[in-house]
């Protein structure tokens, strides 16, 4: 399979899927415009050692960014160099487990969107499933037990340089504010790898829930099952929490997981309400989550105010993006 990886094709796309990204520099401070010339001038010394088994991946940039509730998540940026190598390992390997993975996972997969995530749910809630179990996986990205996701991944990937590449990134070290710190779980936010590494684990959770014959959706790690009365989901719920905490390994944020009514429940910034409409009684349509549409309010008002300094084309430009 490293052959497959190495290859000049796959490598080149690897490239050019990586330019697309764009993103910020590594710890090395090169930048996706300086990634061409690197690869020209070093790309048969880096398979080579590859090959030989010296390649060291250098350590992931830990950055904090916002989120909307006031707290921060921590980012991991791997060099321009280690996001290359890692988007032809995905490109290699996602064939092995794309075919396997279920209908109802709709995160980070060709042609699959969180939009028709968010259609299934309604479409379930409107079918009479309208007691739902939402369960919030605590800083699911931080939390993957590397042992776990390794014998996962053994299953389909029988080349040892290739688990032994994987592994290596999965180790590397984070620099936050200029402190390395060892990495002994967890699969950075930021890495052309994580998307692929997060269903893997997590297709294990939907094999259980299609096993058990429930209704469900999953967006990366986020999903919620959907029941027909209180008692299925609280035992429904209970199972599944054990589930993740006793085979996964994965811990759940209790204050923010529970049985909810479609009025009260959110998925991928949509909520629901009753249609209102005479003979549609239980039915709900989509609606803008509160959070999304004062995120909206408050991304205008940064790209009109008069103090920001764009041009006007610029602020059409931005504006029509969020729009979009």
């Amino acid at each position: 399979m490293i052959e497959q990886v190495i290859n000049r094709r796959n490598m080149h796309l690897a490239y050019q899927q990586v330019l697309a990204n764009k993103g910020s520099a590594g710890v090395d401070g090169m930048g996706i415009r300086e990634l061409k010339q690197h690869i020209e001038k070093d790309r048969a010394a880096i398979v080579l050692s590859i090959i030989n088994g010296s390649y060291l991946p250098q350590p992931i940039l830990g950055v904090s960014i916002p989120k909307s509730n006031g707290k921060t998540r921590l980012l991991g940026i791997p060099t321009v160099t280690d996001r290359w190598l890692q988007q032809a390992v995905a490109q290699a390997i996602t064939p092995l487990f794309e075919y396997e993975f279920k209908e109802h996972s709709y995160g980070f997969r060709p042609n699959k969107n969180a939009l028709q995530c968010v259609q299934q749910a309604q479409q379930y809630i409107n079918e009479g499933y309208q007691h739902i179990v939402d369960i919030d996986l605590q800083s699911f990205f931080d939390e993957v037990d590397h042992c776990l996701l390794l014998q996962l991944l053994y299953r389909k990937v029988k080349c040892p340089v290739v688990l032994w590449l994987i592994r290596k990134w999965l180790r590397a070290p984070i620099m936050i504010n200029g402190k390395l710190t060892k990495r002994r779980k967890g699969v950075p936010q930021g890495s052309p790898l994580s998307p692929l590494l997060s269903n893997i684990i997590l297709h294990e959770l939907d094999k259980e829930l299609e096993k058990q014959g429930l209704k469900y959706v999953r967006y990366a790690d986020d999903f919620s099952i959907y029941t027909k009365n209180n008692s299925t989901a609280r035992k429904k719920g209970n199972a599944v929490f054990l589930f993740l905490k006793d085979k996964l390994r994965l811990p759940i944020n209790r204050e923010k997981s529970g049985i909810r009514k479609p009025v009260q429940f959110e998925i991928l910034g949509y909520r629901f309400v009753s249609t209102y409409q005479k003979g549609t009684k239980g039915k709900y349509q989509l609606v803008v989550s509160e959070k999304s549409w004062q995120k909206l309010k408050q991304n205008i008002k940064t790209i009109t105010r008069k103090t920001t300094p764009w041009s006007i084309a610029q602020r059409m430009h931005k504006l029509k993006e969020v729009c979009r």
